[in-house]
């Protein structure tokens, strides 16, 4: 399927051209040629090879996965009539009104790279996990993917599975862990009744009351609330643990929340924080 308006390949080379560096998270430069994304940042961004990334632009590819369109419109910031155009040009369904939203809106996917020296991620409405900043994975550990199922924050607590790569954990300041169990699960059934179309949800609930008695109890419950803002504390395996605020914001008329932990300025934890950023940094750029 091509679409009249134009191919696939030229769309995703005007948006790359369009969208700025800053916008993204990265260095403007002075060594930039052109205004616009490189293939290469525009593939890591997207969680692409490289060579696929080409093969589309140049017309060699031209049916990409409902995952890939789905990576590229956030990495792209497309609007929603935008991303919906690249997935019927890519020859695929725009997502269904009924299903949780997972596109990031371009003014968010700024927010998050210009706010990008905090611990920061965007999750949807069902609590999975789409986007974060470097010092979120510093903080929390890189995310990482320990089976098929998408990342998502009642799956890794209620299964065992961690959305990061090390040894990091994360309690209440009460120490109330079941106050914060009861708190998610009715989150998600609040969102299974707004979503009851969405197979991902659906697909969730099944798995989590099948595999976790905890999550069934609650379930079972039928409490239904939102999750809220609570002071937490992070146990860190550099810097030990980190108390902190911990804020939920919900972006209105996506049913996105981000997620951000910040420190007084001057504390012990703010130090703490401005540590793992050096580190962080260091990580990435060890030559410099």
């Amino acid at each position: 399927m091509q679409d009249s308006q134009g191919d696939l390949g030229a769309l995703l080379r005007s948006w790359r051209d369009r969208l700025s560096p800053v916008d993204v998270g990265l260095p403007a430069g002075d060594s930039r040629r052109a205004a616009g994304l490189r293939r290469e940042e525009l593939a890591s961004l997207a969680d692409l090879s490289v060579d696929y990334l080409v093969r589309l632009e140049q017309g060699r590819a031209r049916r990409p996965s409902a995952q890939v369109a789905a990576s590229l419109a956030r990495a792209l910031q497309l609007s929603d009539a935008e991303r919906d155009h690249l997935f019927v040009v890519a020859g695929l369904l725009p997502p269904s009104p009924g299903e949780v939203p997972a596109h990031i809106p371009p003014g968010v996917q700024r927010l998050v790279a210009r706010l990008g020296e905090i611990p920061l991620a965007v999750f949807t409405a069902s609590w999975d996990l789409v986007t974060w900043s470097p010092l979120w994975a510093a903080l929390l550990g890189e995310p990482v993917r320990a089976g098929p199922g998408r990342l998502n924050l009642l799956r890794s607590h209620f299964t065992g599975t961690a959305l990061g790569d090390g040894e990091r954990r994360i309690v209440s300041r009460s120490g109330d862990i079941g106050a914060f169990e009861a708190s998610l699960v009715a989150d998600l059934r609040r969102v299974h009744g707004r979503y009851p179309g969405d197979r991902g949800v659906r697909t969730l609930v099944a798995e989590l009351l099948a595999s976790s008695d905890r999550f069934r109890e609650l379930w079972e419950s039928g409490a239904v609330g939102e999750h809220q803002s609570e002071r937490k504390v992070v146990r860190n395996d550099v810097v030990g643990d980190v108390e902190l605020d911990c804020d939920v914001f919900s972006v209105g008329g996506t049913g996105l929340r981000i997620v951000a932990y910040t420190a007084a300025s001057g504390s012990e934890a703010a130090a703490k924080l401005d540590f793992l950023r050096v580190s962080a940094v260091a990580a990435v750029m060890p030559g410099r």
